[in-house]
């Protein structure tokens, strides 16, 4: 006789498990490259498609009069609406004229310390909408005894602010 019971391996299977994955465009880390951030002149498409629809609107409106049972006060009300916000978006449509790469060296000249990390960000000031680029970068030291933050417009390249300052390490060591 034989004593032995079998044994059956506990198999964990790898399709049965539900697993979350990010879509192939959206993976970043598999994108090989210089990241290409669109333009905000794109603004200007649909700014032109509100601005003619709007129009159209108030066009209608004053062509057939309120006599009809849909064209109404409403209906020249929406079109001025749609044809500001169409105006809106086309003037702020800004043709950015500076790069990340170019907005890091404009940072790097206005801070004035050799710069090690450094990292850009788009960001969009005003009411229109100006792009610009809010550039934070640290000293090449390490660890880094400075910092800085310069808002580079995006336009024109000019440098809108700027702000420098010792590392906080230096500071909490000094209050010790």
């Amino acid at each position: 006789m034989n004593n032995e019971t079998p044994v059956t391996p506990q198999v964990q299977r790898e399709s049965d498990e539900i697993r979350d994955q990010l879509p192939s465009d959206l993976n970043a880390v598999e994108i090989v490259g210089v990241h290409q951030f669109p333009d905000n002149s794109r603004r200007k498409v649909p700014g032109t498609m509100y601005l003619v629809t709007g129009s159209i609107f108030i066009a209608v409106t004053l062509i057939i009069g309120e006599s009809g049972p849909f064209i109404n006060q409403g209906l020249v009300s929406g079109g001025a609406i749609l044809a500001i916000f169409g105006l809106l978006c086309i003037t702020s449509g800004w043709k950015m004229t500076v790069d990340e790469q170019h907005a890091l060296t404009l940072a790097g000249a206005a801070v004035g310390f050799p710069v090690g990390h450094a990292s850009a960000q788009q960001v969009w000031k005003g009411l229109r909408s100006r792009p610009t680029w809010r550039v934070l970068c640290y000293s090449d030291e390490d660890p880094p005894s400075r910092r800085g933050l310069v808002l580079v417009d995006a336009v024109n390249g000019k440098v809108l602010e700027q702000l420098t300052q010792d590392s906080l390490d230096e500071w909490e060591s000094e209050s010790a």
